[in-house]
């Protein structure tokens, strides 16, 4: 069942469509599968994990597209048009995704996806989304497989994302891996393009460092639908490595952890993760020890950060709307979303394919240097060119659809909180 959070944000998003979408002569929705026309309002989607193994990041990536929206809206929207939002969830799963991606694209005629999280998913649903040439912006899948499809012409322009590539946040790893002095160190992946383009990029870093892949020969990688890990666990601590870098989600990565403390193979051994398990839930879900202290507590990890100069302003919006800042890769989402309506403003038409026209041309240089959406719009509907400098960074979509990007470098403390120490742009 969804949770609280998640029907709450399902019930914002169908308020934001039912004001914006276009009705028929007898008030039903229009849900005709004319290709969305420059003289409708721009349609956007988002595809992201309300459920599922991902679920509690993904709650809040998905709220801050209504928040975009709304503003975007309350300037005067896009092609002097309200903007309609979507909402998908994909359920952190790749087939329940490339569903929902379907429909976003062949039944709802979006322009333009933000979405998805799990790489899995949008390497799924990324050929639906380029064959009905809807462009689709991801805040986080960061598989290096993406980059490898594009340069092969698979996407056609029509993939981009806001958080740079496992290629970097696997150099940010190894690098402060070797910092620490680990020469000796196992992998332990999710079986899927994130867990798996992560743990080659790393075990090529850091051997370029002079370190030691313990397990190399034989992969410790787990299926994301187990439900039990013991042999992976015991697997991948075995013959006492350094340190254990696990590149896991959430649910299934909290068992497996867990499960390595229950058979005692994970004491002395320093534990790595990655942005795939920072939320301040993950410590509490692989518990405690005997004497009550959390099992993870003094943990390591990576994660994409914020550093672009709209990250401010989003912050104290969020911290108004939610009384807290803003989570792990919502800076991204918001990064995604603005692209999209700065893309269709930019092109005068709201088609994927016009998006695609613009997308890169609103994100990098030359152009006015802008962070506020409105004011970017305002400039774009006047026939100024922009360049747009997001919340997460500058967002220089190259032509791979990649962007560059700092790392933050975070813990876990001994009350099971999460604490960032510093930051490392590789």
């Amino acid at each position: 069942m969804l949770n609280k959070f998640a029907i709450a944000l399902a019930a914002i998003s169908g308020l934001i469509v039912a004001g914006c979408q276009s009705t028929t002569p007898n008030g039903e929705a229009n849900t005709s599968s004319t290709p969305a026309a420059s003289n409708e309002g721009l349609k956007i989607g988002t595809l992201l994990p309300l459920t599922g193994d991902l679920a509690t990041i993904g709650q809040q990536m998905a709220a801050a597209v209504p928040l975009l929206v709304e503003q975007v809206n309350a300037c005067g929207g896009v092609n002097e048009q309200n903007v309609t939002l979507i909402s998908q969830d994909d359920q952190t799963d790749p087939v329940a995704g490339t569903t929902a991606m379907t429909k976003l694209a062949e039944v709802d005629r979006v322009a333009g996806i933000v979405g998805s999280y799990a790489s899995s998913v949008s390497g799924a649903a990324i050929g639906v989304a380029a064959r009905n040439q809807v462009v689709m912006v991801s805040p986080g899948s960061t598989s290096p497989v993406f980059t490898e499809r594009a340069k092969k012409g698979e996407f056609k322009g029509f993939w981009a994302r806001t958080a740079p590539p496992d290629t970097y946040q696997a150099l940010a790893l190894a690098q402060l891996a070797n910092e620490k002095g680990f020469k000796r160190v196992s992998t332990v992946v999710i079986n899927n393009d994130y867990g798996v383009g992560f743990e080659r990029a790393f075990v090529s870093a850091f051997k370029k460092l002079g370190g030691t892949i313990v397990n190399e020969a034989n992969p410790t990688r787990y299926d994301p639908k187990a439900t039990t890990f013991d042999t992976e666990s015991a697997a991948a601590f075995a013959n006492k490595p350094d340190a254990v870098v696990a590149v896991l989600y959430e649910e299934t990565g909290s068992l497996l952890l867990k499960s390595a403390y229950q058979q005692g193979v994970s004491q002395g051994v320093q534990i790595m993760l990655t942005d795939g398990v920072k939320s301040v839930g993950f410590p509490a879900k692989v518990g405690k020890s005997s004497d009550g202290k959390f099992i993870v507590s003094g943990a390591l990890g990576t994660v994409p950060g914020a550093d672009g100069k709209a990250l401010q302003a989003l912050t104290t919006l969020w911290q108004t709307k939610k009384n807290q800042p803003p989570g792990e890769y919502v800076p991204h989402t918001w990064d995604a979303a603005a692209l999209l309506t700065l893309a269709a403003q930019a092109a005068k038409a709201n088609t994927g394919v016009g998006v695609q026209s613009k997308l890169r041309e609103v994100a990098n240089a030359p152009g006015t240097e802008v962070s506020d959406v409105c004011e970017g719009l305002k400039l774009l509907k006047s026939g100024q060119d922009i360049n747009y400098q997001g919340a997460s960074g500058n967002v220089d979509i190259d032509e791979n659809g990649d962007v560059l990007g700092v790392y933050d470098v975070w813990t876990v403390t001994n009350d099971g909180k999460l604490s960032v120490t510093s930051q490392v742009s590789p």
